[in-house]
């Protein structure tokens, strides 16, 4: 969407297991990996009485909004 889909340095090959850091930690990790699950997640989330963190995979490509464009105010946010 921004910059002719040029990806330097921004390309995570190896990220932390964020479900195994969370607990760690004391916390809650939830993720999901395809949509379907992305609610079940939030609700889950929703009713834990502890911290939680959610990992949601997603691809490179995959549009997640609101959106703040480089250089732009919140108030300029993309919402679709």
């Amino acid at each position: 969407m921004f910059y002719d889909k040029k990806y330097a340095h921004t390309t995570l090959d190896v990220a932390p297991d964020f479900v195994k850091l969370a607990e760690a930690y004391g916390a809650v990790g939830l993720r999901a990996t395809k949509p379907s699950e992305v609610e079940p997640v939030i609700k889950e989330a929703l009713k834990t009485k502890n911290t939680v963190i959610m990992d949601f995979v997603i691809s490179r490509e995959e549009g997640v909004y609101p959106m703040v464009p480089a250089g732009k105010a919140t108030t300029e946010m993309l919402l679709v």
